[in-house]
């Protein structure tokens, strides 16, 4: 009967993720592992791609106006301010600083959340409700 036992204490500690994926103390991972896995890196990449669109925003409304007034003739009466555009996000998106700064940022929130075990948006609630 002991060993029944064992075997059913050995089988909760197992688990299907990478030993640097699991445990820390929520058992949400290591809160200070640094490495980046594919899908995080989509996830930068999309917060690069919202932050490129705020720092290119006089551009994007051009496109936006533009679009407005063409209506379904936007692919060929827009192609100048859809262009400009798209430069001026390929220029932040390209740029190794803007992504460093991103990936930090999600570096940080992603070991607050495996410290603490809330997750960013919930904390916004509990300061609302505050």
């Amino acid at each position: 009967m002991a060993e029944k036992q064992d075997h059913v204490d050995k089988s909760r500690t197992r688990s299907v993720l990478p030993s640097h994926m699991g445990g820390g103390p929520q058992g949400l991972g290591d809160p200070n592992d640094k490495s980046i896995r594919r899908v995080e890196d989509v996830m930068i990449r999309k917060m690069m791609r919202d932050d490129s669109k705020i720092k290119c925003a006089t551009l994007v409304d051009a496109f936006v106006k533009c679009g407005k007034e063409s209506g379904f003739l936007l692919p060929f009466m827009c192609r100048k301010e859809a262009r400009e555009m798209q430069l001026c996000q390929l220029k932040w998106m390209d740029d190794q600083d803007f992504y460093e700064e991103h990936k930090e940022t999600f570096l940080r929130e992603r070991t607050e959340y495996r410290t603490t075990g809330i997750k960013k948006k919930d904390k916004r609630k509990e300061v609302l409700s505050l």
